[in-house]
């Protein structure tokens, strides 16, 4: 299969997904795990899958191919956000530990199952080195900005930059602020997300003075989340590729600026399926293969 992934917002024709069924299991296992894995409220299943269907049917009418992962007892609740775990290269996946204990499972059954589609693993992120997909944003194909906080260290970075070789020519270290504590799941994609090659949203509060400057000498619109909709994941945009972008329903004014941007915007109800676990659309996905 084709596949490599060095861009956020190119087209998008291939993505891995896992569905609620193969993530949260059932009611009873949401009832019992939902608090320890530090969700605001707990899932109705019920809910998470009317909430689901609509985000898949998204998903399906604009990307060619969508794989499933399948269940596996290693992987938890979270591992419906398959955003995390890998980032796909030209050259194969480079997988990271994920910084939660309870996530610890998920790579190696990401790992089985991409490999057994096609896709050859570059390396691994290891020993004291930590770093989550959602800390890693491509501004082209060349150069790549990652947030160093909580989830993603220095180690981490070097060895992405090792494993990445000639793949990349530049690496923008983004340091994250503490912000509601080390508990807390702040990536650099809870700040900035890139719509197209020169359209991003996001949460300036939260992002360094030179980071900021630097999308807008490369020539990025930003449009500024307010808080009441960063609350509510607003600044959690998908881009789909040709402007099109998915957005948690709920954020009214982001979405206006996005069309008033140009974009098209489709949105899909979220509340249980991604307030509650705080992973908005682009959580929900991991693009396996983008023009």
């Amino acid at each position: 299969m084709k596949y490599g992934c060095q861009s956020m917002v190119g087209k998008m024709n291939a993505v891995l997904i896992k569905t609620p069924e193969n993530a949260f299991r059932s009611q009873q296992y949401l009832n019992e795990e939902y608090e320890q894995y530090g969700y605001l409220g707990c899932p109705d299943l019920e809910k998470v899958l009317e909430e689901y269907g609509i985000f898949e049917n998204i998903l399906r009418q604009n990307v060619e191919n969508v794989y499933t992962l399948p269940f596996d007892e290693s992987a938890g609740m979270d591992s419906i956000y398959t955003h995390d775990t890998v980032k796909i290269t030209k050259k194969g996946a480079i997988y990271f530990p994920m910084g939660k204990v309870l996530r610890r499972g998920e790579p190696d059954a990401t790992r089985s199952y991409l490999e057994s589609i096609g896709i050859p693993t570059l390396g691994a992120i290891g020993g004291t080195g930590k770093m989550e997909g959602g800390d890693v944003v491509w501004m082209d194909e060349r150069t790549v900005a990652i947030g160093r906080g909580y989830r993603t260290n220095d180690e981490g970075i070097r060895q992405f930059r090792e494993l990445a070789g000639d793949l990349i020519d530049e690496i923008i270290t983004v340091p994250m602020p503490h912000g509601d504590g080390e508990d807390a799941c702040l990536h650099l994609m809870s700040i900035i997300s890139m719509v197209d090659e020169d359209l991003a949203v996001v949460y300036s509060k939260y992002m360094p003075v030179f980071f900021r400057e630097y999308l807008l000498e490369r020539g990025i619109r930003l449009i500024e989340v307010p808080d009441d909709e960063y609350d509510y994941l607003g600044s959690n945009v998908l881009a789909l590729g040709n402007r099109k972008c998915v957005v948690l329903q709920g954020n009214p004014k982001t979405k206006a600026a996005l069309i008033d941007a140009g974009a098209e915007v489709f949105e899909y109800p979220g509340r249980d399926l991604s307030y509650f676990g705080t992973g908005g659309p682009t959580c929900l996905t991991c693009p396996l293969q983008r023009d």
